[in-house]
């Protein structure tokens, strides 16, 4: 068993921005000596998130306003009260998205879906610049 681990930086604009990262992911897999295995994407910082969508403009649309139904921007935050950030919204919705996902690959090629890309989305109420983890563990 191999583990390789690999930090990807990025900006983001903050507000739900999504970003499709499923090329640069799938690039690093193809540059290292692990063929099968799985690919572990973890974001770092309580504000950011990592799923699969199919990314395309209707569904990221649907996506963001789903978010502001189930964690509307304009609700008192306690976070907000005690740090005046204003970010407490974020928060609230990084924790329910969640900071990883998993994705096996073999062939050195992820196993995604057709429709499914994987994405980062911030949360945050303004631009960041944030870190990627990607640790492979495979054969």
């Amino acid at each position: 068993m191999t583990v390789i681990s690999k930090t990807i930086r990025l900006s983001t604009q903050g507000n739900c921005d999504l970003i499709d990262i499923t090329a640069e992911i799938a690039r690093e897999i193809s540059n290292f000596g692990i063929n099968n295995g799985i690919a572990t994407i973890f974001i770092s910082g309580s504000t950011a998130g990592v799923t699969t969508i199919e990314y395309e403009n209707g569904l990221i649309s649907d996506f963001k306003d789903m978010w502001d139904r189930n964690v509307p921007l304009n609700l008192p935050y306690q976070h907000d009260r005690r740090w005046g950030d204003g970010n407490g919204h974020s928060h609230v919705r990084a924790s329910l998205q969640g900071p990883s996902l998993v994705v096996p690959f073999a062939n050195k090629k992820l196993m995604l879906g057709t429709w499914q890309q994987i994405v980062v989305i911030d949360f945050d109420n303004r631009p960041r610049a944030r870190e990627i983890i990607l640790q492979l563990l495979g054969e």
